[in-house]
């Protein structure tokens, strides 16, 4: 492990220097390889799968572990879609000229080291790659050993990638063990070598994380994400971004887990909205008004309403009016992402002022709390802390900035 993160330190000094249209051409062969490699690919996420199957896991994580041809050819598009961002690498934040004459350029550069520990998901072994080159950066990949085998698959395939473009292949690196002291070894930084960890998995893993590690860390805990009704929101638009936010894929974080009602258009919306959930096949944990409502909604508890399912399942509560919702939220959410449904522009901006979240959105599904959709070709995770980078971290959130000074001659009296 020690002997991987010297590799990568010295594959991460190396990319800092590579051109943007030299880390374009191996986003292009990463993708190449990648397409090239479908049935190798495809053959070991099935052995995963029928493991992970057995295993009796649910169905929401089974779908995020699962690849097909589709959903293979998406990772590659992804890939390069990333060659479109401008490359974050060397561009000037500010420059500003002092009274001596000094001129002082804030400029952007790689983070060095970042450190991806995930479970599950093995499209993260391709976005975090290709984020990671994108910046300047190496990395190192820890797949959980559910997604072990498809992640192996998929790195060969960017390696394969590296070697056409005549990269270091130890800037895309592979943790060779699902040994779960592995995971303690990276927490403590391999000597030093890593700069940054990124998890993306389940509750334990994160909150592992964030208790072990010491290096700093891009992360969110949990995704338990809302939808507020706002009295003033139409309600064909209400229900079509509620639907969406809970039921187009129930397992990803930023799936809606809570929806709010404001009382003020309880009457006209609230049994349409819970209705069509019910329908749609998603179970109703509802308060009192929401239990009036149908025999198929079950009593909320107090547990639900800071619970994230995952699932095809959410909790509904009646509030009174915005300030009801934003207190909510902030107390229970986990800061990740949350929605307003309203027409009135005020009560969105408040809403969108006051709610404590990375993403806060008006009019418009949870669902769009992804860099891909934020037009970062792809992201490495959601981090809902306040240093450095929150919301989608992408190829510019995984640059930092060094400050480069230019004289003539000028000595301080």
């Amino acid at each position: 492990m020690n002997a991987l993160g010297q590799g990568a330190r010295a594959a991460a000094r190396a990319m800092a220097l590579v051109s943007p249209d030299r880390k374009n051409g191996a986003l292009w062969a990463m993708a190449e390889a990648i397409s090239n490699s479908t049935s190798e690919i495809l053959a070991a996420n099935k052995k995963d799968w029928e493991a992970a199957e057995k295993a009796g896991v649910k169905a929401a994580y089974l779908d995020r572990l699962s690849l097909d041809a589709k959903r293979l050819q998406a990772i590659a598009e992804s890939i390069v879609a990333i060659t479109d961002i401008p490359d974050p690498v060397g561009s000037v934040v500010k420059e500003w000229m002092r009274p001596n004459g000094l001129r002082i350029a804030q400029v952007r550069v790689p983070l060095g080291v970042v450190g991806v520990i995930f479970e599950s998901r093995p499209n993260v072994t391709a976005d975090a790659a290709a984020l990671c080159l994108k910046s300047g950066n190496a990395v190192i990949l820890r797949p959980g050993s559910d997604s072990y085998g498809t992640s192996v698959a998929i790195h060969k395939a960017l390696q394969a990638g590296l070697r056409k473009s005549q990269l270091p292949e130890a800037a895309i690196s592979l943790v060779p063990t699902t040994d779960r002291e592995a995971v303690g070894m990276m927490l403590a930084g391999l000597e030093g070598n890593i700069d940054v960890i990124v998890p993306r998995g389940g509750k334990s893993l994160v909150a592992r994380v964030q208790t072990e590690a010491r290096v700093p860390v891009f992360a969110h805990l949990e995704g338990i994400c809302h939808v507020y009704v706002d009295g003033a929101a139409n309600l064909e638009m209400a229900r079509a971004i509620v639907l969406n936010s809970k039921m187009r894929r129930t397992g990803i974080c930023g799936a809606a887990e809570t929806l709010l009602v404001d009382r003020a258009c309880a009457s006209t919306h609230l049994a349409s909205l819970v209705k069509m959930l019910l329908d749609a096949g998603c179970a109703v944990h509802g308060d009192a008004d929401s239990l009036k409502i149908d025999a198929r909604v079950t009593a909320a508890t107090e547990d639900d309403w800071k619970t994230e399912y995952l699932d095809a399942v959410i909790a509904v509560r009646v509030v009174d009016g915005v300030d009801a919702a934003i207190a909510h939220i902030n107390m229970y959410g986990s800061h990740h992402t949350d929605s307003i449904v309203t027409n009135d522009k005020a009560v969105a901006e408040k809403f969108q002022r006051e709610v404590d979240s990375a993403i806060v959105l008006h009019n418009a599904s949870t669902q769009f709390a992804d860099g891909g959709e934020f037009g970062f070709g792809a992201e490495i995770g959601i981090a809902t802390g306040r240093m450095h980078a929150r919301g989608p971290v992408g190829a510019e959130q995984l640059t930092t900035t060094q400050y480069r000074v230019y004289g003539a001659g000028q000595v301080r009296a």
